[in-house]
């Protein structure tokens, strides 16, 4: 959203001139003789008051027609994990089935409530549920090798098994003796936004940003198409395809080579396993998609496909252009498309 109230610009501007960092990602400032927004902190030279509009988010600055600045790369650097945030978090991993209560927070010099809120704004959730998912993840791995219940609950800091039983049943749907699905889904930061990676055992079923506006009816769809529930977690196929990412926005990944989990219909997945052999540095247009799924005449279901796409980047719905060769719909903003294609020009042989 614009920031219109005067005071609050007039402190934003202030805030901008004085390169403050406790305003970053507070306000996302749009410069109008350059065409770009920038967070608090940016090192460039500052814009004349009337050469400036705020905004609340960075959807908000996209949808104006700004893109992101080089040099302060906000998309990136407006979300960075605070030390504390990062302290707790080297907690869990040191001493993942072990419950992290706020007194050993407080051990750590590491303020709860603020653990606390940055775990709501960001994963929406508590610090406490977050560990509990990922609890129960490594319990849902343990069952399936073959280990009890009860030994599974015990060696993951449970007091008992009832108890254990019911915090497992409330996050799955099911008991720990019934067939149980789950999509393990972790937050990560790219250089246009913060995504989320969402996979079952089988490989990749969600790469979404996280302000993407159908993100919540995707998550949706997915739990009732995949007869599964979402837990905050990780498995092999996530830290893959995070890996691959990273070295996407380097420079020095093409192709992913990530197993994919999509469900959908038949013409669904013929469009999206269509998308994926547009070259990287290359585009098409809808009607192009549609004579190359053997379908000339149905270019409006093709762009709905597209449109359905929940992989983005892998599944290169921005490589899909208008007839005329203009930019056309993306889920995740025509900023952050016009990136990835640039990105891909200047990556591509």
């Amino acid at each position: 959203m614009k920031i219109t109230d005067t005071e609050q610009i007039a402190t934003y501007y202030q805030a901008l001139l004085d390169r403050n960092p406790a305003y970053t990602g507070i306000f996302y400032a749009g410069v109008k003789t350059t065409g770009v927004f920038c967070i608090a902190t940016c090192r460039a030279k500052k814009p004349n008051y009337n050469n400036v509009d705020f905004y609340q988010d960075i959807k908000s600055a996209l949808n104006a027609g700004f893109r992101p600045c080089k040099i302060c790369n906000p998309t990136q650097n407006a979300y960075p994990t605070p030390p504390e945030i990062e302290q707790a978090l080297k907690l869990i991993q040191k001493n993942p089935k072990q419950r992290i209560s706020d007194w050993q927070l407080k051990q750590q010099n590491i303020q709860p409530e603020k653990v606390r809120r940055w775990f709501n704004r960001h994963y929406g959730i508590t610090y406490q549920t977050y560990q509990r998912m990922l609890r129960i993840n490594t319990a849902l791995q343990e069952l399936k090798q073959g280990k009890t219940a009860t030994h599974v609950a015990f060696d993951n800091g449970y007091d008992s098994l009832s108890g254990f039983n019911y915090t497992y049943k409330k996050i799955t749907g099911k008991t720990p003796m019934e067939q149980t699905n789950i999509i393990v889904m972790q937050r990560i930061t790219t250089p246009i936004g913060p995504m989320f990676i969402a996979a079952t055992e089988k490989g990749i079923c969600l790469l979404e940003f996280v302000d993407r506006r159908m993100l919540e009816t995707e998550l949706k769809d997915l739990q009732r198409l995949l007869k599964a529930h979402i837990i905050m977690g990780e498995n092999d196929h996530t830290k893959q395809t995070q890996q691959q990412l990273k070295e996407y926005f380097n420079g020095q990944r093409l192709q992913f080579s990530v197993p994919l989990d999509t469900p959908g219909t038949t013409f669904q997945k013929a469009v999206w396993q269509q998308l994926q052999t547009i070259p990287c540095g290359q585009t098409r247009s809808y009607q192009q998609q549609a004579y190359a799924i053997n379908n000339p005449n149905a270019v409006r279901a093709v762009a709905r496909a597209n449109g359905a796409n929940r992989v983005s980047i892998i599944i290169p719905c921005h490589r899909v252009i208008g007839k005329n060769g203009q930019l056309t719909g993306y889920g995740g903003g025509l900023a952050r498309k016009e990136y990835l294609l640039n990105h891909e020009k200047n990556i591509a042989p």
